[in-house]
């Protein structure tokens, strides 16, 4: 499991999101190439580098994560393509600040060419490919068979695919994609995610047959002076933590789970 913290001197959501921003706390960085470095050793054993991101409920930072991720692998000069799978509530093309008029869902449904919907080079050895028009039928696009043909043969041609991919106990999306690839990396959010909510998106992934690569602590506060300066890190490790927290989200056009409201900004 791995820790990622929280960068408290950043004051805009962009400056918040990934790594290209210089200001980014080091021990943020370093929490990345941590992750990098196991993210290696868990693929070295599978058929191919195809992670799924995903997290067990909404407003989880598993987006954030999916971007810091593919830019800290471009980072250590591999090839890396991030899909926006999230084909309910895209954020990939606001992070990198590109354009979404087509991408995965235009590609998947034939009526575009990978190079007309492939952001190339957003950063050096970084392509992304956003989510496209939103359709009627996301799970059943993720899991078709032109989904995965399509990784198949992109798999051929990048060192990392990224899939930016939905909650999990929320739709299934993510699930049908785990014959297909090497496995799925979960995120929490440090004082929300629940045990219960994550055990459930574990044994999800193990009743479909998938492999669980890892579980990723987010949003854990950056303070004190283990490096000195403002900046340290506080682990928690465990997942235990976060109890009674309701959950009001509303995903694409699924019915909202349990009670109360939640803000589903943090993707």
């Amino acid at each position: 499991m791995a820790s990622i913290k929280k960068n408290q001197s950043s004051n805009t959501r962009t400056r918040r999101r990934t790594l290209m921003d210089k200001s980014v706390a080091f021990p943020v960085t370093e929490a990345y190439k941590n992750l990098r470095t196991n993210l290696s050793f868990a693929l070295s054993t599978k058929k191919n580098h195809i992670i799924a991101i995903s997290s067990a409920l909404a407003a989880e930072g598993k987006s954030t994560v999916a971007a810091n991720i593919a830019i800290t692998l471009a980072q250590n000069n591999n090839s890396v393509l991030l899909i926006d799978g999230d084909l309910r509530k895209p954020v990939q093309h606001k992070v990198f600040n590109i354009k979404n008029e087509v991408g995965i869902s235009s590609l998947i449904g034939g009526l575009n060419s990978f190079k007309e919907v492939v952001h190339a080079d957003v950063i050096e050895n970084l392509d992304v490919v956003t989510c496209g028009p939103i359709p009627p039928n996301p799970s059943e696009l993720m899991g078709s068979d032109n989904m995965k043909m399509l990784l198949e043969q992109l798999a051929a041609h990048y060192d990392y695919i990224i899939i930016d991919t939905p909650p999990i106990n929320i739709v299934t999306d993510a699930l049908t994609l785990l014959d297909t690839i090497a496995g799925v990396l979960l995120v929490a959010k440090h004082g929300q995610s629940t045990y219960d909510a994550l055990e459930e998106a574990i044994e999800a992934v193990r009743m479909a047959d998938g492999s669980l690569l890892g579980v990723v602590i987010n949003n854990v506060s950056v303070t004190g002076g283990k490096y000195g300066g403002k900046y340290s890190y506080k682990y928690k490790y465990g997942y235990k933590y976060g109890y009674g927290y309701g959950y009001g989200y509303s995903y694409g056009n699924n019915a909202s789970v349990g009670s109360g409201k939640s803000n589903d900004n943090d993707e």
